[in-house]
């Protein structure tokens, strides 16, 4: 019995075997021989209108990046470019110079410009030149981001010069003035002052009170922008106002021609015990920083203006005032 069921389960496993096969030849409609054989098989237990899993989507693993290759060593520039530094509104449209050729005219035919706003990124080509001829004729350059200047101005080619809104004169012409009036030099020099209705205020009192001249370093200070002049309530047109590069080398110069240097500093002795009747310069330093350490040290002599309340310091154009008022009660 028992060599029955063994033969009859080996008849019954040849049978499932052949009807398996001919199962697989039926599901490959048109495939015969070895196309046939290689027909995609029914995974049992599925429909034929049932997708089929497939194993998970395994990404190839990445490549290794090549070593970047050396770059090229750059140009040297004559100096870096100031980043963007002065906040203060460039004023009316007229005193914006846009495009590059104008741009370089302005600056070949010795036009005064407070500063070139250069967008970032922009330092190829004609730019480069450009930049190069700024910093020749001692203009200050900046860098900024290329949305200020296409709020400024359109049509900008990534770069804008803002013109100064009334000419700069030269340390000659406030000589010049002194001997024409018979009088000993009387200059004012600016530090730091960033605040245009500030220097407007100044060059106004200076005026008033017969001074010569005011002197504006190129950097780290405000100069004759329209908020200026405006401030000055005219006084440009009767004040010479210079535009210098290096403070501590002018007020060398200074001496050289005879002139004390004052300093306005809170640290000096009370301004009225001070011998003011000769050739003078006052130096006005800014509000936040004051007088800075360089320029201070170039200095002959300190005058202090007493403060009596709770604040430390006078707004940088009434101490200039008062100075130049306290000289002109001196010379009589």
């Amino acid at each position: 019995m028992a060599g029955f069921e063994k033969r009859s389960g080996a008849k019954n496993f040849t049978q499932r075997r052949e009807s398996f096969a001919d199962k697989r030849r039926t599901d490959a409609p048109g495939k015969s021989g070895e196309n046939a054989r290689t027909a995609r098989r029914q995974p049992e237990g599925r429909t034929s209108g049932r997708p089929v899993r497939t194993a998970p989507f395994k990404p190839a693993a990445p490549a290794k990046p090549a070593a970047p290759a050396k770059p090229a060593a750059p140009a040297r520039p004559a100096a870096p470019i100031r980043p963007e530094a002065l906040q203060e509104p460039v004023g009316p449209a007229e005193n914006l110079i846009t495009g590059r050729n104008p741009i370089r005219e302005a600056i070949r035919a010795g036009r005064d410009l407070e500063h070139l706003l250069v967008a970032k990124g922009e330092l190829t080509g004609s730019a480069r030149e450009i930049v190069m001829m700024a910093r020749e004729n001692g203009i200050v350059v900046q860098t900024v981001e290329r949305t200020r200047l296409d709020a400024m101005a359109p049509n900008h080619q990534g770069m804008i010069a803002v013109a100064s809104a009334f000419r700069y004169a030269q340390l000659e012409d406030m000589f010049r003035l002194a001997s024409e009036r018979g009088e000993d030099p009387l200059l004012v020099v600016l530090d730091g002052i960033t605040d245009p209705h500030n220097l407007g205020a100044i060059i106004r009192s200076a005026e008033c009170a017969g001074a010569h001249g005011v002197i504006v370093p190129e950097r780290r200070a405000v100069g004759l922008t329209p908020a200026a002049v405006k401030a000055s309530a005219g006084a440009v047109e009767h004040l010479p106002v210079a535009r210098v590069g290096n403070l501590s080398r002018l007020l060398e110069t200074l001496k050289t021609q005879g002139l004390w240097v004052i300093a306005a500093d809170a640290h000096g002795e009370k301004y009225t015990q001070l011998d003011l009747s000769g050739p003078l310069a006052l130096v006005i330093g800014s509000e936040g920083e004051g007088i800075s350490r360089l320029v201070l040290e170039k200095c002959d002599a300190r005058a202090a203006l007493p403060v009596l309340g709770k604040i430390d310091s006078l707004n940088a154009s009434v101490a200039a005032g008062v100075l130049l008022y306290e000289v002109r009660r001196q010379r009589g």
